[in-house]
């Protein structure tokens, strides 16, 4: 039996069709080409020439009950290798290891191109905070160093 009348979903059907197929290649052109901030200035701690940038420009956000804002960290010299356990967190003061290391946020993980973190952060960050990192080497040794929170992160 033929159709008299063509209804709206007959003649758009296709179109609605094409439009799904559209839709995740454009999602996977924004995934396979991200934009990042700039890498933040180097600074030594022991051995090791440390850029850390972080992975967007928003306020930290709520992971498993704690605020933590994701950083990578490039390496530009030192063997990744002597580090023991590493840490990040935002704040006025850098935590002890004895704090960072009963939780696993904030710890530092990657390969020797670059690690990536959750530093531990408040709920919103102030003028007052700074980015800490805590490293201890297999000697025990306990290097602590501070980058200054660039204004486009306080609110």
């Amino acid at each position: 039996m033929a159709r008299l009348q063509q209804t709206w979903w007959q003649g758009n059907k296709y179109l609605l069709n094409a439009l799904i197929l559209v839709l995740p290649c454009i999602y996977i052109y924004q995934a396979l080409n991200p934009t990042f901030p700039e890498l933040w200035q180097e600074h030594t701690v022991g051995e090791f020439k440390i850029a850390p940038m972080p992975l967007n420009m928003e306020q930290p956000y709520s992971h498993h009950n704690e605020y933590v804002k994701d950083f990578f960290l490039a390496f530009n010299q030192g063997e990744i290798s002597n580090i023991r356990q590493a840490y990040l967190n935002i704040g006025p003061y850098p935590l002890p290891l004895t704090e960072l290391a009963k939780g696993d946020e904030g710890i530092m993980h990657g390969t020797n191109h670059g690690q990536h973190a959750h530093a531990i952060a408040p709920s919103s960050i102030s003028k007052d905070d700074k980015l800490w990192i805590t490293i201890q080497t297999w000697q025990g040794e306990e290097l602590i160093q501070h980058w200054a929170i660039p204004n486009q992160l306080i609110p």
